[in-house]
């Protein structure tokens, strides 16, 4: 559990990596807001995963609502309303009826209350003070305009954690996954010729100002920082090998993780996949003879 609290488990400090939690690269948990949220909660169980994981995919639902009963010591994690399902159980726990519960549970997740557009909302609001359900819980329900079914936050936790088991115990294999699979850019230039360049290309992009910073720079911050927590922790990029290097997956070599031909900026996969099928063909004897044999560019060439 420690990665969605702190980065002991990665072995580094949070000043290292320039995060207080270890989850960047964790799907629902590696955004900026994510990561937010895990500082706010200090999550300890697996179900307040899957709490937090709710209240992310719903709308109105933490910001100016949970987040702020929480901050003000009103509810915890555990009694705040994170998905629809927890309205229904809470309401029947309560001693409300099931039917209306559900009915209650709908109308909410729904954003019907919250829009007012729920002819029956006085009705039901009489009969949760009746049952003793606390004004704030009636309040809360009035803000929310949609919430995510447990199931799907369960679903997705799980897949988070699994990936998260990766990060922590197998760090070379996560790395290389991630970078094949999920990364939204990459640069062989900027993040592989260690971590000093590395860093010296990041705080080029965090001091452009935000008006005139690119999408793709932004893109390709978010994958430098998973990059740097890679050196952080004591791993390292091996040189593409012309012979070993694959088109479009990177893998773990000499313990260090060599990128793909693709990863070079400019380097489509159509001229990575030509190289690697030249090269099944024996030692490239000059630079002549690799043009002819992977038919790619000059300017790839030069890369």
């Amino acid at each position: 559990m420690s990665i969605f609290s702190s980065t002991k488990a990665l072995g580094v400090t949070p000043e290292q990596i320039h995060s207080e939690v270890g989850t960047y690269g964790i799907p629902e948990y590696g955004t900026k807001f994510a990561r937010g949220m895990l500082l706010d909660t200090h999550p300890t169980t697996f179900d307040e995963l899957i709490r937090i994981s709710g209240l992310s995919h719903g709308t109105d639902v933490w910001l100016g609502n949970a987040q702020t009963l929480i901050e003000q010591g009103v509810v915890t994690l555990q009694q705040a309303i994170c998905c629809r399902d927890d309205i229904m159980i809470y309401l029947i726990q309560k001693g409300l009826p099931p039917d209306k519960s559900f009915k209650i549970m709908e109308a909410v997740r729904k954003g019907k209350v919250a829009k007012g557009k729920e002819p029956k909302w006085e009705e039901y609001k009489a009969m949760m003070r009746e049952h003793e359900v606390p004004e704030w819980y009636i309040e809360s329900c009035e803000k929310i305009k949609y919430m995510f079914p447990k199931a799907h936050a369960a679903a997705y936790v799980m897949m988070a954690w699994r990936i998260a088991w990766y990060k922590v115990y197998h760090p070379l294999a996560y790395y290389a996954a991630y970078f094949s699979i999920r990364a939204k850019a990459f640069s062989y230039e900027d993040m592989c010729l260690g971590k000093e360049h590395l860093d010296e290309k990041m705080r080029a992009i965090k001091n452009t100002p935000k008006h005139e910073a690119k999408n793709a720079d932004l893109d390709l911050l978010r994958e430098m920082k998973i990059a740097d927590e890679m050196y952080a922790r004591g791993y390292e990029f091996e040189p593409i090998d012309l012979y070993r290097a694959k088109a479009k997956e990177f893998q773990v070599i000499d313990g260090k993780v060599m990128p793909s031909f693709s990863a070079i900026e400019g380097m489509g996969d159509k001229a990575a996949e030509a190289v690697v099928d030249a090269a099944k063909d024996g030692e490239f004897l000059s630079k002549d003879d690799f043009r002819m044999r992977t038919k790619v560019s000059k300017t790839v060439i030069d890369l």
